[in-house]
């Protein structure tokens, strides 16, 4: 069986259309079709059947477009492992969030310039969902994402992911207030402050408002943590914050419970890939880190985006 007709077969169930494929690989229509027809022809199985002027993937076509994810990425693992021993040299495509960043990976980077001077990575800020599709579309060799206990991620079958860390969040409100557990309900009449890029807050604040029995008014997207502060000491509004995290005297953050809000981070990569000498080298550090959260500087900078 051709793994190029293969890739070509998973690109068809990803994009919908015989000319969507052709496009992204610079191929003709033409050349796709026959390639999908003779991996029919291999298989034994119809894969593909026409729905108006378009086709679709039989059961059969997306049974072995689902199988094309393992095969693929065993094959990517067999060709990366080669070597396994090599020096790692080459550029590392990273992106993620920026809390994950500054806290896991940077101090990484700092330690690679001194003792693997042949790997160059190459740093970019995104929210997990942006993140997630780079990485399908190989624009990406490794994610930091997060997600929030009532709000989990769904990478999606062909990425895996490895926990870094885990947080807790409050409920961060005007000061003066209790310090006590926060009772969700008695914030129910609040504008609620979210994420602007990332829906995963957002979700979060809807179980906890499910919960308490009232939906939440959305009010405000905001991804800077710093932002999030100004709006609550105006009184504009009530959302998450980092219970670890030190906040201005005009904000008090109220500990969550029954349920808790947790934060994880993650390190995410395509299957089959983690084995490359440079990814391998990071991923290794990664996960031997002790990591601390940032917290606020002595002149009031910014700490971190809404995660």
């Amino acid at each position: 069986m051709d793994t190029r007709r293969l890739h070509l077969l998973l690109e068809l169930s990803r994009l919908g259309s015989m000319r969507a494929v052709a496009e992204t690989h610079r191929l003709t229509t033409s050349t796709v079709s026959q390639q999908i027809a003779a991996l029919a022809k291999e298989t034994g199985a119809q894969l593909i059947e026409p729905t108006g002027r378009r086709v679709r993937l039989t059961p059969a076509g997306r049974r072995l477009a689902d199988h094309a994810v393992t095969i693929l990425a065993a094959v990517d693992a067999a060709r990366l492992d080669l070597d396994p021993h090599a020096e790692p040299v080459g550029t590392l495509r990273v992106g993620g969030f920026a809390t994950g960043i500054r806290v896991s990976l940077l101090p990484v980077v700092a330690e690679l310039a001194q003792t693997h001077t042949q790997v160059d990575v190459v740093i970019s800020e995104y929210e997990p969902v942006e993140a997630f599709a780079l990485l399908a579309d190989d624009e990406l060799d490794l994610a930091l994402t997060y997600d929030y206990n009532l709000a989990p991620a769904s990478p999606g079958a062909a990425l895996e992911a490895v926990p870094l860390w885990s947080t807790p969040w409050g409920l961060g409100v005007p000061a003066p207030a209790a310090d006590e557990d926060a009772d969700v309900a008695a914030y129910a009449d609040s504008p609620w402050i979210v994420n602007s890029r990332n829906t995963a807050d957002e979700d979060a604040v809807r179980t906890l408002a499910s919960l308490a029995g009232f939906t939440p008014r959305i009010a405000h997207q905001i991804d800077s943590l710093d932002l999030v502060e100004d709006l609550i000491t105006a009184g504009y509004g009530v959302g998450l914050l980092p219970a670890d995290r030190p906040t201005r005297s005009e904000v008090t953050v109220l500990p969550l419970a029954d349920p808790k809000v947790v934060l994880t981070a993650y390190a995410v990569t395509r299957r089959g890939r983690s084995t490359w000498p440079p990814l391998r080298l990071v991923l290794d550090r990664l996960a031997a880190q002790r990591t601390e959260l940032p917290t606020r500087s002595a002149t009031g900078g910014e700490s971190g985006v809404l995660a």
